[in-house]
Formats: structure tokens, C-alpha cells, sequence
């Protein structure tokens, strides 16, 4: 007897009613990335246009192809550059995460800790970024660590407040069951209290993200002899300014991606009810 009689459907067919909100949900998705590149690619083509139109010196409005073109000046570096600022955001913010869960566990696990140490982090933190870079030039002398550094310095205090909150926010009835079975505060952890904060984790995570490139630019602006925001400042002087908006748009990209990789790991890592935003 064959699959049509016992009203059988085959496996491709029967992969396909399955998920009609799948499929339907894949094309959405391919069509609001398509959208915002016909907008992005719209915006670039006003751009040069109006560049182009309006007359303006270079140093004024450079059109993007001039801004394109500064790519292959070999006086900027482009690639050297963006290797030295793409090691201080990736070192900073990745020292904010493991520094900032590992400080907001010990903080949940002591109440005196707490108490003693938490209000000086909030203290610190209200200190402008760009004070330090000359203090930590003192201290460290000009490179890429203390740029790390101050870029970690704007990374950190989200990723520990959310964290903090996301560690606390677990419901008592888990916890006293956890502690009558004579869970250890790791297997509480681990457990109980990190999956319930997975997404508040992500959310400090991707408040992070757009700091870090903040934070590498502050400091190659007043701490650095490399980088892409130290060839801003070199380029400016002689009114280079399609290189400049060139160091902007890498900047940028390098953010975006930051940004794309941590929404990536939120979507494999937290089921979307539990996202944060």
C-alpha cells in the first residue's frame, strides 16, 4: 500500500507544513535586511550627490568616492591601524565581561562585599573617561593597554549592573529547593542563577558593545601613537578630512560587528521570550 493511500505526506512535504511560520518568518527577515540596505544604499547615493551638487570644497564635503578612494593611500596605514583599535576594543571588552559576571557573582554572594564595595564602583564610575587618559599615561606610558584599559573602564560598570540585577532576580522557591538538596553556591550558580540571567547579561553585553568603540577612541585621542582615531587627529592637520570620514566608518563597522556578534550569541544563547531588548 503506498504513502497517498494511508494518507501519508512525504518528508520534504511534511518538513514544509511543519513550518510555515518558520519559512514565513525567514522571508520577513530577509526582507527588513533588505530594506535597511536599499536605505543605507540610498542614503551613500544622496550623499554623493549632494557632494557632488552642491560645489563644496573637499575639505568641507567629500563625496564618498573620494572618502573610498583614501583607502589606498599607503601614508594612513588603514590596516595597522584598525588591527591596534580593533585589539583595544576586543581586549577591553572582553576583560568587562569576565571581570564584571565574576563581580556581580561575588557581589551576589556577599552581602558585605557588597555593602563595601559596590558604592565605591558606582563613585568611580561617574569619573569622566577622558580624565583618566592623562593619569593613566603617567601610570602606564602611551600604548595599547592603557587604551584596553580605558576602554574597559566604560565596559565594565553596565555589564556588572545587569548581571548583578539578572543574578538577584531568581525566584526564592528555586533557591530554597537548591539549598535543601544541599546545592553548592557553584551548582546554584550555575544552575539556577545563570540561565535566569542570561538575558540581562546579553543586555549589559550589548550596552557594552557601543561603549568599547567610545572608549578606544578616547583613548587613542589623549593616550596613543597608533590607531584609527590617532590618524584622525594626524589627517586633520592638513585638512584630509575624506580620510577622516574614512577612520568614522571604519569605527563604526567595527562597532556594528561587535554589536551583530553579541546579538548573534543572545539569539543561539537566550530563548526570545526572555530577551532583554
Amino acid at each position: 500500500m503506498t504513502a497517498e493511500a494511508l494518507g501519508e505526506v512525504p518528508a520534504g512535504d511534511a518538513v514544509a507544513a511543519r513550518d510555515p511560520r518558520r519559512d514565513a518568518a525567514a522571508r520577513a527577515l530577509r526582507r527588513r535586511w533588505g530594506i535597511i540596505l536599499l536605505v543605507h544604499l540610498a542614503a551613500i547615493g544622496l550623499w554623493e550627490a549632494l557632494a557632488r551638487m552642491a560645489g563644496l570644497p573637499a575639505f568641507l564635503l567629500p563625496a564618498p568616492s573620494a572618502v573610498v578612494a583614501t583607502l589606498g593611500n599607503p601614508n594612513h596605514a588603514w590596516l595597522s591601524n584598525t588591527l591596534v583599535t580593533l585589539a583595544e576594543i576586543g581586549g577591553g571588552y572582553v576583560l568587562a565581561i569576565v571581570l564584571g559576571i565574576a563581580g556581580a557573582l561575588l557581589f551576589t554572594w556577599s552581602r558585605t562585599l557588597s555593602l563595601l564595595v559596590f558604592p565605591l564602583l558606582v563613585t568611580l564610575n561617574m569619573i569622566p573617561k577622558v580624565a583618566l587618559g592623562p593619569i593613566m599615561i603617567v601610570w602606564m606610558s602611551y600604548g595599547i593597554a592603557t587604551n584596553m584599559l580605558i576602554t574597559f573602564s566604560l565596559c565594565f560598570f553596565p555589564i556588572l549592573l545587569t548581571t548583578v540585577r539578572g543574578l538577584q532576580e531568581v525566584e526564592p522557591d528555586l533557591l530554597d529547593l537548591v539549598h535543601s538538596l544541599k546545592g553548592s553556591r557553584w551548582q546554584v550558580f550555575r544552575y539556577i542563577q545563570l540561565p535566569g540571567a542570561m538575558p540581562y547579561i546579553f543586555s549589559g553585553m550589548k550596552v557594552a558593545s557601543i561603549l568599547a568603540v567610545a572608549g578606544a577612541v578616547v583613548g587613542e585621542f589623549v593616550a596613543s601613537e597608533r590607531g584609527l582615531a590617532y590618524l584622525m587627529i594626524q589627517v586633520q592637520t592638513s585638512l584630509d578630512t575624506a580620510a577622516m570620514f574614512m577612520a568614522v566608518i571604519i569605527l563604526t563597522l567595527l562597532g556594528l560587528a561587535l554589536y551583530l556578534i553579541v546579538l548573534g550569541l543572545e539569539h543561539r544563547f537566550v530563548p526570545k521570550d526572555a530577551r532583554k531588548g
